[in-house]
């Protein structure tokens, strides 16, 4: 990554006939970065992320983006600030070559799992980056396999790492954010970032989810080490009513009440009548309306900074309609 982007300074500083001098700097470079991490391997990958950078330079800046998320996810300390270093190793060494093989009975992996979950994290990182530095007024983030049932060592419900949870922990560790707030629409409670949230007074999760439905967490008596936990269960059947005032009363204070310094959505869209996974009745205007209400309360609190990342929804007719009015709802902040 250090290797990359000096590349990119050092190979618009240099005059371009200089190639030799170009490789020269990244090799020593690269051998200065090997020495100091007591790795060969990253000295290697030093050199190929130096090198790429006048290949892609040349090319498009989509590519040139594409390495640096790329990198990105290769630092598995980032997912390690939410995730024990012990859970990260077993679901990186369970990666099967073909086939599946089951974290738990809901969660398994196919070989480009673990790829496709690290992407996921690094895109909720890289866009939390962008919203931080004035880069982009907000973000939505389409990625897959959702995240918000992971525990910090523990795969449930499709999610393999919290990529919510973690983009939370980065945007406190590089950016010095100190409150950041997580809400989670989706039908199901996000038991994994309760876990990672309940012991933190800095870091407060809300949640809409129907109960009983799994996972079985998400009671009202949840209220964390300083009511920064937020638990709205909702009935089997509920639908717009329900759902919007129990956001009027009781998460939309409890999150203003939080005063965030960036709000992340846990935007999960399987509370759509016609999903099939439950039995909640809600429709895409509903899922407009709460994002309106976030956005507001982004506003008023933490300068209009949010980042939204996709968690389940299973009818793809609703999920697709659903998320293009949550993401026109952002466009139109």
């Amino acid at each position: 990554y250090l290797a990359t982007y000096s590349a990119f300074g050092f190979y618009h500083l240099l005059p371009q006939q200089h190639a030799g001098v170009f490789l020269i700097v990244i090799v020593i470079e690269s051998m200065v970065i090997a020495a100091l991490c007591d790795s060969l391997v990253i000295g290697l990958m030093a050199v190929v992320g130096g090198l790429l950078t006048p290949v892609l330079l040349h090319s498009d800046q989509d590519s040139y983006r594409a390495l640096f998320t790329f990198l990105a996810v290769l630092d598995l300390g980032v997912i390690e600030n939410t995730h024990g270093h012990d859970y990260v190793e077993t679901v990186m060494d369970n990666v099967p070559t073909e086939g599946r093989v089951y974290l738990d009975p809901d969660t398994s992996m196919s070989p480009k799992s673990a790829e496709a979950a690290l992407r996921a994290a690094g895109g909720a990182c890289s866009a939390v980056d962008a919203v931080l530095s004035g880069e982009a007024r907000n973000a939505f983030c389409a990625v897959r396999p959702p995240g918000h049932h992971a525990e910090s060592s523990q795969a449930m419900g499709f999610c393999l790492f919290n990529t919510v949870a973690i983009a939370a922990r980065h945007a406190q560790k590089t950016a010095g954010i100190e409150k950041v707030a997580v809400v989670d629409f989706d039908v199901h409670h996000g038991n994994g970032t309760q876990h990672s949230f309940q012991n933190d007074p800095n870091l407060f999760y809300a949640s809409s989810h129907q109960w009983p439905a799994y996972p079985g967490t998400g009671m009202v008596q949840d209220t964390g080490v300083a009511d920064n936990i937020c638990n709205l269960p909702l009935n089997p059947g509920d639908g717009t009513d329900a759902f919007r005032k129990g956001y009027r009363d009781r998460i939309l204070p409890a999150l203003r009440h939080f005063n965030p310094d960036l709000l992340i959505i846990s935007a999960g869209f399987d509370a759509h009548a016609r999903d099939p996974l439950a039995s909640l009745m809600l429709t895409t205007e509903d899922f407009v309306w709460v994002t309106v209400e976030l956005l507001r309360v982004a506003r008023d609190c933490c300068d209009n900074r949010v980042v939204s990342c996709l968690e389940g929804g299973y009818d793809l007719n609703a999920l697709a309609e659903s998320s293009a009015g949550h993401v026109r709802a952002l466009m139109t902040q």
